[in-house]
């Protein structure tokens, strides 16, 4: 990230304000140039992420960057409508009250405009409501739960990046027209986990397959042994994993050891895999897999662009839910600088006029549901051979358009549509 000079600083400092650790900085400018459509004279933007637990290496401080890189690129002197822009993070633990309090606390006293990564779906269903509640703006990017733009959809929130039912969706269909019917779900018990397995499993139904059995983990488990037992005893020939993080990595690096994804005899899918977990499980364990993707840093020239930016800073590429901050973050602002404001109904329904085209997201439109929907990724992971650097990871089967990937909107359940 360029250097700020002269009138312009960033400060880093812990928020005091909360019982628990959290991060916090903040990108301002000196100068009081205040337009009178921005509400307390600034624009702030809160990323709420997961930076110490299963998913801090999905999101966490490469969120954090990649919002500081949206307000970078929006402009260089960090403001909008001729007031300063302004960046805090916080770490939500992936608790539910702790995500809910920082929340408030932003909001109401903390003058944040806007809060976006939110990377559990049980903290980001209880922000979403508490966005509702005080007419401020949640840009979901981390969490995956459909139910955040389907049952409990709010007017000031949006589902950016991808849902359980488009991960779900892509990856059953390819995988069941290679033959492969008969499917046994490993599902960490949590809101994200329970809903990608509910979502896969009636699409799977629905599509002439089976579902042999499932088994339920905590989060953040280190020991996945019987789990993976129970699996390849069932004689399923898909094993399934509804899980994110740490958890989906620990899970394929055990199922190596029981002979499980070199055996042949089962087929072995995260529904949820990330650039990052899939780097860290190395090619020789994951290679094969099928995956469904939002992003994939070597998708063409401008998502290179930004990769390679992102990597020179953070020494990681990208994972899918890091790009969706960057895309947020920058049409959030582009939206505020169209609405001549930052009131958030003015804001939110700019954003839903809007197409979203970025170096991150293609075809994308926000829904009446709130639900970003746009062009999805099928990728299979590389063989060790095949792959020429670090992070050349993926090989890209199918670009799948956005009204194949997600739900369509007559299905929604949201009250927002009108049926």
């Amino acid at each position: 990230m360029p250097s700020l000079t002269g009138h312009l600083r960033r400060t880093i400092a812990v928020a005091a304000s909360f019982a628990f650790s959290s991060l916090a900085f903040t990108l301002s400018c000196t100068t009081p140039a205040h337009a009178a459509a921005v509400s307390d004279g600034v624009v702030k933007i809160g990323v709420l992420t997961d930076l110490s637990g299963v998913s801090s290496d999905n999101a966490g401080k490469g969120s954090v960057l990649a919002a500081t890189m949206a307000i970078d690129d929006f402009s260089r002197e960090h403001k909008v409508l001729g007031a300063p822009i302004e960046l805090v993070s916080a770490d939500s633990q992936g608790k539910t009250d702790t995500g809910a309090t920082i929340a408030r606390e932003w909001y109401d006293r903390g003058k944040v405009d806007m809060i976006t990564d939110l990377t559990f779906s049980n903290v980001a269903l209880a922000v979403d409501r508490i966005a509702d509640e005080k007419k401020k703006i949640a840009l979901v990017t981390g969490a995956g739960s459909s139910a955040i733009s389907n049952e409990q959809c709010t007017a000031h929130s949006v589902q950016w990046m991808y849902d359980t039912y488009a991960l779900a969706n892509s990856t059953s269909q390819a995988l069941l027209r290679r033959g492969l019917k008969s499917w046994y779900f490993i599902t960490a018990d949590y809101a994200f986990g329970q809903a990608l397995e509910k979502d896969a499993s009636e699409i799977l139904t629905r599509q002439g397959g089976k579902v042999a059995g499932s088994v339920k983990h905590p989060v953040n488990s280190p020991d996945l042994s019987s789990y993976l037992l129970r699996a390849q005893t069932s004689g399923a020939q898909v094993i399934a994993l509804a899980n994110s993080g740490t958890d989906t990595l620990n899970t394929v690096k055990q199922a190596a050891q029981f002979n499980i994804v070199q055996g042949g005899k089962q087929v072995f899918t995260p529904l949820l895999s990330l650039i990052t977990e899939i780097h860290g499980m190395g090619l020789k364990n994951a290679q094969g897999m099928i995956l469904t993707n939002g992003f994939y840093w070597d998708q063409d020239d401008r998502s290179r662009a930004f990769a390679q930016r992102f990597h020179a800073q953070h020494k990681k590429m990208p994972t899918m839910m890091q790009a969706a901050v960057y895309s947020a973050v920058l049409n959030y602002l582009k939206a505020v600088q169209a609405a001549g404001t930052d009131e958030a109904d003015a804001v939110m329904a700019k954003l839903k006029s809007m197409k979203i085209d970025d170096p991150v997201i293609r075809n994308g439109q926000i829904r009446a549901d709130g639900k970003l929907v746009h062009d999805m990724l099928l990728v299979q992971v590389k063989t060790p051979a095949e792959s020429k650097s670090e992070w050349d990871l993926y090989k890209i089967l199918e670009t799948i358009p956005a009204d194949k990937a997600f739900a369509p909107l007559a299905e929604s359940k949201c009250a927002l549509v009108r049926k």
